[in-house]
């Protein structure tokens, strides 16, 4: 499974935030051989969920990561 959209923001934060890493610099920062980072830009879910908050981390928003399975209020809840 593959969320595209994921991969891309991934690829956008790392050219803002680190310019001068390449995909391989930067996944030497998150710990992570080259091709798992280059599956993460894909936006690869088999890729262990700890890599991706890993990076987030190191990109600043791992903050967002406490809202990945927040369920919004209904009308219909007690």
């Amino acid at each position: 499974m593959f969320l595209p959209e994921l991969g891309q923001n991934i690829r956008l934060a790392r050219k803002k935030q680190f310019p001068r890493d390449n995909m391989k610099d930067f996944s030497l920062r998150v710990g992570i051989s080259r091709a798992t980072y280059q599956k993460m830009e894909k936006g690869d879910l088999s890729v262990s969920l700890k890599y991706y908050y890993k990076t987030a981390k190191l990109l600043g928003v791992e903050n967002d990561f406490s809202q990945l399975f927040l369920l919004k209020a209904s009308l219909f809840d007690d």
